[in-house]
């Protein structure tokens, strides 16, 4: 490894993912790079880790400032071994992605994309994770490079306040209208579970039954054009900071101040 900066890559589709193949080359432009990636789909792992089984570790491919790990573990668990055993110095920046199907609104609570750069962050790493709102597994990244180079650039250069990363997604497009910096949207994943075949009742009570994950999501703010939703449902990418306080601040006052727990 050289003295350019240090980028550590991270997913939860796998280290044989398009997305992590494009996201490498974006980033080995801008520094040597560092790839720690599941070494299959571990998409909605969020932020879990494996204390139990513990993971290992094994090199794929090893360049002039590119080294590609494939881990045994969660996205959570590549970041935290790449940190602990596998980088020669603290990164300069960990991007995560680029994740086949988007992390806006409160998906980015379930993403394991998003879960890497958490974990980043909370080793007060610049972090910034990447996704695009697609169903397909080969796509076109093109129309994002641009957008995907000026934000690691301006992370890399001016860093990022403690305890903040950014979230980046983009809509599927042939051509970008924009970039649109956003708070989340509101909005509820509805009809989740689905049975497969008939459950076994008595009365109305299921005692037995096999249960698949569906549904889709419902945007309870379609028209709130500052909203992450908004701007990819109108053909821009949407650019949210995110924290690791999730205290809810506006109430902390009101709730110190009442009654109810003295």
């Amino acid at each position: 490894m050289s003295n350019r900066p240090l980028i550590l890559i991270s997913n939860d589709d796998g280290v044989q993912a398009q997305g992590i193949h494009v996201l490498t080359a974006m980033m080995h432009s801008l520094g040597d790079v560092i790839v720690v990636a599941p070494d299959g789909p571990r998409s909605a792992s969020s932020c879990c880790i494996s204390p139990i089984t513990g993971v290992s570790v094994k090199l794929l491919r090893q360049e002039e400032g590119l080294l590609e790990y494939q881990c045994s573990g969660t996205p959570t668990d590549c970041v935290k071994l790449a940190l602990e055993a596998l980088v020669p110095r603290k990164p300069d920046l960990v991007v995560s992605g680029i994740n086949h199907g988007d992390n806006a609104s409160i998906s980015l609570h379930y993403s394991g994309t998003v879960g890497a750069a958490l974990e980043a962050c909370m080793k007060q790493v610049p972090a910034i994770a990447y996704s695009l709102r697609t169903r397909s597994q080969q796509c076109n990244f093109a129309p994002y490079r641009q957008v995907i180079l000026s934000t690691a650039r301006y992370v890399l250069e001016h860093g990022l306040p403690q305890d903040v990363l950014l979230n980046v997604n983009f809509p599927e497009v042939d051509e970008l209208k924009g970039t649109k910096v956003c708070r989340t949207s509101r909005g509820v994943w509805m009809k989740e579970m689905e049975p497969v075949g008939e459950p076994t009742l008595q009365g109305r009570t299921i005692t037995q039954g096999d249960f698949r994950l569906t549904g889709y999501f419902q945007n309870l703010e379609p028209d709130a054009e500052g909203t992450d939703y908004w701007a990819l449902d109108h053909g821009y990418a949407s650019i949210t900071p995110l924290q690791l306080d999730m205290t809810a601040s506006a109430w902390l006052e009101e709730l110190r101040a009442s009654q109810t727990f003295l």
